[in-house]
């Protein structure tokens, strides 16, 4: 049997038995199902989804007019999209990092840095002050360099982080095996301010609790089918209404605003297909390790970790003991398909297997409990789309690729700013105020995106070297990530 093929067969062994159900999602703790609307329900605010950009636009609603009459309507469960199926990475960056924030926004890059930073450090403080257990951990991030082209990646990504403050630490081969045992590792860069690990889906069980404590309505299995105006009598509105209704199969809420955070889902406003590719990311979780297992590989920050290359994985431990494994593939469906069926692949999860395994070749024989994906809503900017519609009693805020769990707050904002109509410092940002740029239509969409996706791992296995392609997408600050 050829090593390919023995890898191959161990990965296979590892899966059997794997449960294809998110982790993060499938325990005992999950709250009981909330009831759906129907009939006729009024509010002040509308938020059409329940994941961190819907429950974080309710909870800044409520910080800034306690007693406002607000309504969320999910249309699964909360928690059920990307908010429960990713890493519980909360990173302070906007802007995908630094690097591409200064590729973009050179002229804005430092404040949006420093908005980051005050971003993450109000989350965090919102989050203990409610009481809410989700298992933070301020233990930051290492990322990984396992190409000896990267390791002068780390360097750059050092001397830019130095230019904006903020202390990196530069790991040799040496060191950062020293912290976490991988001969794959070639070098590190450490930060230990820039990212918090949380467990996501308790997160958001508990913010939609702290929610409701304050009096807000949350609904499940509620997908809304359709925005439309209403004028004060709650008819159909001319153009000038007073108001939003927002439908749903079994009843309507009617409101003065409503925000749209669909994420990667079908949007009730359709415009917003035309910024949006449903990118399916890919994790895998492990069954407890042993005290040995936990020895072999040190790890003892428990701090997240990601490799440096353009196609990369992502990876933390959970307070029970597993390793979360996750990244690399990230899959586009013709036509941007959304649906359940397509958070099975074979092909992408024997991947990661292959590769933690050749991460962590001293855990051969342990097996994985859970194996998922789901569609992240990625825009061709990496950083998300704001705007407004039905002349401004509805604004929107989709697109936020891997770094989400804390953009997601500073978009709740953002969003009830476009409401109130407000010139605050957060509506002069260019990453605001301009949209990403369009992605294509089918049919040239798919074979678009499918090749960007091979030159992107023709770089990696390159020496990192772009081709024009991707050159020319470089300068335009274009681009395809997980």
């Amino acid at each position: 049997m050829t090593q390919i093929a023995q890898a191959t067969d161990a990965a296979t062994q590892a899966l059997a038995g794997a449960a294809p159900t998110p982790f993060w999602l499938d325990r005992p703790e999950a709250p009981a199902a909330r009831p759906r609307v129907e009939g006729a329900v009024e509010a002040d605010l509308v938020v059409v989804g329940g994941g961190f950009t819907g429950l974080w636009t309710a909870w800044q609603a409520t910080e800034r007019e306690p007693g406002r009459s607000v309504v969320i309507l999910e249309s699964e469960r909360i928690a059920h999209g990307a908010t429960g199926r990713n890493g519980g990475f909360v990173a302070a960056s906007l802007t995908h990092g630094l690097t591409h924030g200064e590729a973009i926004w050179p002229k804005q890059v430092r404040a949006l840095h420093e908005e980051g930073d005050r971003n993450l450090a109000a989350l965090v403080e919102a989050i203990e002050a409610a009481g809410i257990d989700c298992d933070l951990r301020r233990v930051g991030k290492t990322t990984l360099a396992i190409e000896p082209w990267q390791v002068d990646g780390l360097r750059e990504a050092r001397d830019l982080g130095a230019k904006f403050g903020v202390d990196l630490e530069l790991l040799s081969r040496d060191e950062v095996q020293a912290d976490v045992h991988s001969p794959t590792y070639l070098g590190g860069l450490r930060d230990r301010t820039g990212t918090v690990l949380v467990d996501p889906a308790k997160l958001a069980w508990g913010m939609a609790a702290e929610l409701e404590r304050r009096g807000v309505r949350v609904y499940e299995a509620s997908a809304v089918t359709g925005l439309s105006r209403i004028n004060a009598a709650g008819g159909a509105g001319d153009g000038t209404g007073a108001g939003v209704r927002a439908t749903t199969a079994h009843g309507h809420v009617d409101a003065r605003e409503a925000v749209v955070a669909t994420a990667a889902y079908p949007s009730p406003l359709k415009r917003l297909g035309n910024y949006i590719m449903p990118l399916y990311d890919h994790v895998l979780m492990t069954e407890p390790l042993t005290e040995a297992q936990r020895a072999s590989i040190g790890w003892a920050e428990g701090q997240g970790l990601t490799d440096a290359g353009n196609q990369f994985h992502y990876y933390r431990p959970t307070a029970d003991g597993r390793i979360l494994f996750g990244g690399w593939d990230a899959v586009y469906y013709f036509g941007g398909k959304v649906d359940a069926s397509l958070e099975q692949r074979d092909s992408s999860h024997e991947l990661l297997a292959r590769h933690f395994f050749e991460t962590f070749p001293q855990l051969a024989g342990l097996r994985f409990t859970n194996r998922w994906a789901g569609p992240i809503d990625s825009t061709t900017r990496f950083t998300a789309a704001y705007g407004t519609a039905f002349g401004g009693r509805v604004a929107y805020a989709v697109g936020h690729t891997g770094l989400g769990v804390g953009a997601s707050r500073f978009s709740a904002d953002v969003a009830l700013d476009l409401l109130a109509g407000e010139p605050t410092s957060r509506l002069r940002y260019d990453i605001v105020r301009k949209r990403p740029f369009p992605v294509p239509p089918e049919p040239l969409r798919n074979p678009i995106i499918q090749f960007t996706r091979h030159s992107i791992l023709s770089a990696d296995a390159h020496e990192g070297r772009r081709n024009l392609w991707l050159r020319t997408l470089d300068r335009f600050g274009l681009g395809f990530n997980s």
